[in-house]
């Protein structure tokens, strides 16, 4: 391959990955009108079931934003476990809501814990992981699960996932993949209001 294709292949790669840098870095800050407002987008409540217990955040390696957590130390709040890794665009578009329900709802008894569980070797690195938090401006808890060890506790298989734990510590609401929000958030509203 001569000099001139290799620069041209370089260029066509480096605009790639510019462009889809800037798409992640972007969609991460815009929020839909209806979340951003607060209005009350309609949405049943689906049936809460009981998946057990929750299990204990295990083998994290750091955690970013706060000092290591454990479940029972959250009993009594209704906490969303968010599997995610910063380089998945599902992931990324789940987080304007992820952080709007943080926002929203923590002082009523919400805690959000997102447990980033990477998908690839780079993503293991913590600077990058925290260079991630910051740049989509996450202020709740990050454990960082490199050896898969809480993805396999939750026997989770997606990025995102979203899990809901109810005041005594039970699993009873799972979501896979993104969209119904207003379904999650209705879930959310549910559990806050039964008695701890």
């Amino acid at each position: 391959m001569n000099s001139l294709k290799k620069k041209l292949l370089i260029a066509g790669f480096a605009a790639t990955a510019f462009t889809a840098a800037a798409y992640v870095a972007n969609a991460a800050q815009t929020v839909p009108a209806a979340a951003a407002t607060g209005a009350n987008y309609t949405a049943s409540t689906p049936a809460l079931k009981d998946f057990g217990p929750a299990p204990e955040f295990a083998g994290i390696e750091n955690w970013i934003n706060s000092a290591p957590l454990k479940q029972s130390e959250l009993r009594g709040k209704v906490v969303l476990v968010d599997f995610w890794t910063y380089t998945c665009i599902n992931c990324v578009n789940t987080l304007p809501y992820v952080k709007q329900w943080n926002a929203k709802y923590k002082d009523q008894g919400l805690a959000v814990i997102g447990v980033h569980t990477p998908e690839y070797p780079f993503e293991r690195s913590k600077s990058n992981v925290v260079d991630a938090t910051k740049r989509f401006d996450i202020t709740y808890p990050v454990a960082q699960d490199n050896r898969y060890a809480t993805w396999g506790a939750y026997h989770n298989q997606y990025w995102p996932a979203f899990y809901l734990i109810d005041k005594k510590g039970r699993i009873v609401y799972q979501h896979f993949g993104e969209g119904d929000y207003a379904e999650t958030e209705n879930v959310i509203r549910t559990l806050l209001a039964q008695p701890g």
